[in-house]
């Protein structure tokens, strides 16, 4: 092992979980799931991957009918609970750790991937795009802004969520609040227009998060609780009007929440969003800091090094590396992600990456 990577080797706590590494799998849609329903190929990617500190899940729709991407697994039927009941057994069986990413696309569903069922946000503003539909790329639809009672139900959408994951086996759940899904859609400002008590000043903003966060830690305990957060990730056409202030903010609002981790989403896709969030959400954040985005190993132990963060989150690392852990210990070569097959549906360029020999 390079001391330059010896960091990430250094064991950490999570919640109640004791983490062996720092190395995170940062939650990946695949697009495996065929009719929403988890499966054995899933339960043998994910449990490939055991080696990790820590395995997040692809995002998991709490509600019926909210796909984003067509073959996204769900957390809201019987059948879903035994389903990733595979994934969890394997995990666990190869020695891992697994939390689920709960999840609600909002206004970044479309009718043509949930029988015609409309897509709901905080606002009626549309993405700014196309997305791949059974019928070829389609237009975002304009979206139907949510009630005061429909953001009622979800929160309880999310709360049942949080259980069935827990009755599925997982140690914990991530509320996915970045990337321009529901509850990013409601905390950021280009999104949320709304004029209620769900708009206008952060804290309005932010009530939304507060309420899933109070309902789902109620439910299962804080210390099984991460938030994941993307204040400058432009994707589905996002946008804060101030990224700095309200990273200090949410980090100091959540800090009360006693929560397992702060996932944080360090830039933008795009590029066009550009500023420091790690640092303020350091400062800002009391407890497990986790990062993300385009790290190196080498990157990622000197962030750890330096105190920067307590964990960080590798995606396609872990992709195409199931053993990625040890091939950063031994010095070994990475094999190459193959883009071609990030959101097929079968076992190539998903179970077939070969670990070190």
């Amino acid at each position: 092992m390079s001391a330059d990577t010896a960091p990430l080797f250094i064991p950490v706590g999570l919640g109640d979980l004791e983490l062996p590494n720092r190395f995170v799998m940062a939650p990946l849609t695949r697009c495996r799931a065929i009719n929403h329903q988890p499966n054995t190929l899933m339960a043998e990617y994910y449990s490939q991957r055991a080696s990790a500190g820590l395995l997040i899940t692809e995002c998991t729709m709490v509600t019926e009918k909210t796909s984003a991407f067509g073959n996204d697994p769900g957390i809201y039927s019987a059948e879903q609970i035994a389903g990733w009941k595979k994934t969890t057994e394997a995990v666990h069986n190869a020695g891992g750790r697994i939390f689920m990413q709960i999840w609600h696309a909002g206004r970044a569903a479309h009718p043509l991937l949930n029988d015609g069922q409309e897509c709901v946000a905080p606002s009626a503003i549309a993405i700014d795009d196309e997305v791949h539909t059974p019928q070829g790329k389609k237009p975002y639809t304009v979206p139907r802004a949510l009630t005061k009672s429909e953001i009622t139900d979800l929160v309880e959408d999310f709360r049942q969520g949080a259980a069935n994951a827990i009755a599925a086996g997982f140690d914990g759940v991530e509320i996915h609040a970045a990337n321009g899904y529901l509850i990013d859609q409601f905390l950021r400002d280009s999104a949320n227009q709304r004029t209620d008590e769900y708009g206008g000043s952060l804290v309005n903003r932010a009530r939304f998060l507060t309420e899933v966060l109070e309902a789902v830690s109620a439910e299962i305990g804080s210390h099984r609780v991460g938030v994941r957060l993307s204040p400058l990730n432009s994707f589905n056409s996002m946008k804060d009007s101030d990224p700095q202030g309200w990273t200090r903010w949410l980090a100091e609002h959540l800090s009360r929440f006693d929560l397992a981790y702060l996932h944080l989403m360090r830039a933008d896709f795009f590029g066009l969003q550009q500023a420091d969030v790690i640092s303020i959400a350091r400062a800002a954040y009391n407890g497990h800091l986790m990062v993300n985005m385009g790290y190196s190993p080498a990157e990622a132990a000197q962030c750890l090094a330096g105190k920067q963060a307590d964990s960080v989150a590798f995606g396609t690392g872990f992709l195409a590396n199931p053993d990625l852990p040890q091939r950063v210990q031994a010095g070994a070569e990475l094999n190459t992600p193959d883009q071609n097959t990030f959101y097929t549906s079968g076992a190539e360029g998903y179970t077939d990456y070969p670990t070190m020999a």
